[in-house]
C-alpha cells in the first residue's frame, strides 16, 4: 500500500443517498484522489474491520468560483468511493 489507510480514508459522507444506500450495505466515503480501488479496498477493512466484496469509484472536479472581486478561483477536486460490504458488517457514521 502506497499510502497510511487514514490518509486515503478522508471520511464518511452522511448525506440522503448515502442513507439510502445504507440498507444495502453500501458507504460512501470521501477518499485521497491518488487512491486506487485496491487501496481503497484495504484501508476500509484495516480500518473498520469489515470484508468489502466491491469498490466503485467517482472524481470530481473543481468548478470555478467568481469572488465578489470578480477574481476566480476553483474548489477543490475529489474524489467519492461506494464500497459494498459484507452481509452483516456495518460502519457506524456517528
Amino acid at each position: 500500500m502506497r499510502h497510511h489507510a487514514n490518509s486515503i480514508i478522508k471520511g464518511i459522507l452522511v448525506t440522503e443517498k448515502g442513507t439510502a444506500l445504507s440498507q444495502y450495505n453500501k458507504y460512501m466515503l470521501e477518499v485521497d484522489c491518488h487512491a486506487n480501488k485496491m487501496e481503497i479496498k484495504k484501508a476500509v477493512a484495516s480500518l473498520f474491520n469489515v470484508t468489502v466484496l466491491d469498490v466503485n469509484t467517482q472524481r470530481y472536479a473543481g468548478k470555478p468560483k467568481m469572488l465578489k472581486s470578480r477574481r476566480v478561483v476553483h474548489s477543490p477536486e475529489w474524489k467519492r468511493a461506494i464500497v459494498t460490504l459484507k452481509a452483516g458488517d456495518r460502519i457506524d457514521t456517528l
